[in-house]
């Protein structure tokens, strides 16, 4: 009998089917051994030995694996193919006594029945390199928080903590803050002209563009009274007219970070909520017939590259159901980004044949609303571009040049299955001849003024940190949900925002730590991290640098001269009922709460109830409609009176009521756009409100 050991209990239930009765698949269920929690676990003075236990409740899972490797033939480690996986293989041979310079390591990208035995039959030796950059980053993680976080708890308040990663996160989301604090707003100007085609009668907008061949910028009304002046009379004229052809090249197959941002744009998912979805499509899912199998490869991963195996099937499978002009001549190749680990392929489906509207009925909806995703994104991105037939037209009137840049897709390609939020629709424009009169209907100026800098919401926050080279794509999630559980930052409309706890805390990291939290010294780690598992750097060597280099000194420095912070209350209006003095606002794990000072003499708190402003439609409740929570954190709306009044919804109401029904609206969103939607599924009023061009439809 041969053991199998695994990390989960679905993966270890999914890989049964493959195998024969000869082996038995236990699963550890995740890290067995780890650093304590209740002290260091770093012996600073002994070259930061990491001293490692048995993670408490563990005991148990451990000691049957070690009985059942007593009675086993062979033992193979099969934990996921990464960093973390690579640890825990380690950490379980030795404790189960194997002689790791012997083959014991099983790994694979897809949990299917073919990649499953062709990985049994090479199994390799643990890889060192990649176990030496674990420790590493589990090292210095532990240098950072065991030492700073006292710090915290000492000066601010307890139960802070101060994470290598997540302190970078929160100054990026602070400074976002500061630019849009400090952000003043301009004004500037544009003016455009409505025009006419004398021959089709078409009409269309160009904008003003450049004076005397120079590019112009309105900054005032008086300047724009000026241009409106001088051209009202002028006679406009077609002066250059450029026809091209331009092609939109498909986007690459998912990367675990692009994963995150696009359920997140696109499906409204945290990426908590992705990883977890993703976790199960990769472990497996039974898709009928008594077949388990995984639908999709491995989701940590930031390289583009994909099996030729799998090129094939997408090809075969887009001739198919296309047809031959939506096949590339040569297979589209995708550059990962710098620094990316090559060792894993794409996110993408398992087998390109499994379509998502054949396996939905296995599937839960979020389920299958992120496989289809990344179905759709992975077989799109082996189609040909679409095309577009583009004309750029200059239009003179007297020293002033207006443009306007018309787009009619000519052949969609890709975009037939896959369109990001972005995709651009067609702009037409008439037929046109240089040196072509043109009748002027109308000047359109219009006042406007620069706007700050977006907050970041999971999307934006994601991808800065990619491009900036912040953790890891497998990171982003728990520190996302850390720095929130902190208090260092809220979520309000799906964007970050910074608590007075969080700026406290980047001030002091800023000016006692100041590498710590410095973004590029943070991504120079990370790329050390890499060059461990790389064999190009000893870790050791990489602990010293930081710790030595000059974390040891800051850390002296700042116990000695930080001082106690004093965090100013907010006080609220309203009164404990318990011993009369003013509730405070707090903040905890599901966001901000009423709390008396007297704490802990008096422990009344109560939950911070934010009304929508719409009374409950239920007939004959006296409720109001409120912001909720659920068990998970999900946010969504209810009616005060609960539980006497059981009414709920998702998206927010709106107080106006349905002008087709008179029953309740409700606030949409798709994509970037937002519409009043009728509760009333008989009715199907919906409008959109996302901007001025308001379009009704029923």
């Amino acid at each position: 009998m041969n053991l199998v050991i695994v990390e989960s209990p679905t993966k270890a239930r999914t890989i049964s089917k493959f195998l024969s009765k000869k082996y038995k698949i236990l699963a550890s269920q995740g890290h067995l051994i780890d650093l304590p929690r209740s002290k260091l676990g770093v012996d600073i003075d002994a070259d930061f030995e990491p001293q490692y236990i048995t993670i408490r409740g563990k005991g148990k899972i451990l000691k049957e694996l070690k009985e059942a490797g007593k009675k086993a033939d062979k033992i193979f480690l099969a934990a996921d193919p990464d960093r973390e996986g690579e640890a825990i293989c380690w950490h379980i041979g030795r404790a189960l006594k194997l002689d790791l310079n012997q083959p014991c390591r099983v790994e694979f990208n897809e949990i299917t029945k073919a990649a499953v035995k062709e990985a049994f039959k090479t199994p390799r030796v643990i890889d060192t390199n990649r176990v030496d950059a674990q420790q590493a980053r589990r090292v210095l993680d532990r240098l950072v928080g065991y030492k700073i976080s006292p710090l915290l708890w000492r000066k601010i308040r307890s139960g802070l903590s101060a994470g290598r990663v997540q302190s970078v996160v929160v100054r990026l989301i602070c400074e976002r803050e500061e630019e849009i604090n400090n952000f003043k707003s301009e004004e500037y100007w544009t003016l455009d002209a409505l025009l006419e085609d004398d021959v089709s009668k078409t009409k269309f907008k160009a904008a003003l563009d450049r004076y005397k061949k120079k590019k112009i910028e309105l900054k005032t009304e008086a300047e724009t009274n000026e241009v409106l002046e001088a051209i009202k009379n002028e006679q406009f004229i077609v002066e250059k007219i450029t026809r091209s052809q331009r092609k939109r090249r498909p986007w690459a197959p998912f990367t675990t970070s692009s994963l995150q941002q696009e359920a997140s744009s696109k499906l409204g998912f945290t990426s908590r909520k992705t990883m977890s979805l993703a976790q199960q499509l990769y472990e497996g899912i039974n898709v009928g017939s008594g077949e388990t199998v995984g639908l999709i490869t491995y989701i940590r991963t930031d390289s583009t590259k994909i099996s030729n195996q799998a090129q094939e099937e997408a090809r075969t499978l887009v001739n198919q159901k296309f047809g031959a002009d939506y096949l590339p001549a040569k297979p589209p190749l995708y550059k990962s980004r710098k620094g990316a680990q090559e060792a894993h392929e794409a996110i993408r489906p398992t087998f390109v044949g499994r379509e998502p509207s054949v396996i939905k009925q296995y599937l839960s909806r979020d389920q299958n609303r992120l496989y289809k995703l990344i179905w759709d994104r992975f077989v799109a991105s082996q189609m040909a571009p679409a095309l577009y037939d583009q004309v750029r037209v200059k239009i003179a009137a007297a020293d002033y040049t207006f443009k306007v840049t018309g787009s009619t897709l000519l052949f969609p390609g890709f975009l037939v299955l896959y369109q990001a939020d972005e995709s651009e629709k067609d702009t037409v424009l008439p037929k046109l001849e240089e040196n072509q009169k043109l009748n002027l209907c109308e000047l359109i100026p219009e006042q406007r003024f620069t706007q700050p800098p977006p907050r970041y919401n999971e999307a934006s926050l994601i991808k800065t940190l990619e491009e900036k080279g912040i953790g890891r794509p497998s990171t982003y999630s728990p520190i996302i949900e850390t720095i929130q559980g902190r208090g260092y930052v809220i979520k309000e409309k799906k964007a970050f925002m910074p608590t007075e706890l969080g700026f406290i805390v980047v001030d002091m990291m800023r000016n006692y730590f100041p590498e710590v939290i410095n973004i590029d010294f943070t991504a120079g780690l990370e790329q050390q991290l890499d060059e461990i598992e790389e064999g190009k750097l000893e870790r050791l060597k990489v602990i010293k640098e930081f710790y030595y280099g000059y974390f040891k000194d800051r850390l002296e420095v700042a116990d000695e001269k930080i001082e106690k912070v004093e965090m100013a209350p907010e006080i609220s209006d309203e009164t404990c009922p318990n011993c009369g003095k003013q509730l405070v606002y707090k903040h905890g794990r599901f966001g901000r709460f009423l709390a008396c000072p007297s704490y802990p003499e008096c422990k009344y708190t109560k939950k911070v109830v934010k009304e929508t402003g719409v009374k409950c439609p239920v007939e004959g409740c006296d409720g109001k409609i409120i912001e909720r929570r659920s068990k998970k954190g999900r946010l969504f709306y209810g009616c005060s009176n609960y539980p006497e009044c059981t009414f709920s919804m998702w998206n927010k109401p709106l107080p106006e009521p349905c002008p087709k029904c008179g029953s309740l609206m409700s606030e949409k969103w798709k994509a970037r756009s937002k519409s009043a939607l009728c509760t009333n599924k008989d009715c199907g009023y919906e409008k959109n409100i996302s901007g001025e061009n308001v379009v009704a439809k029923s």
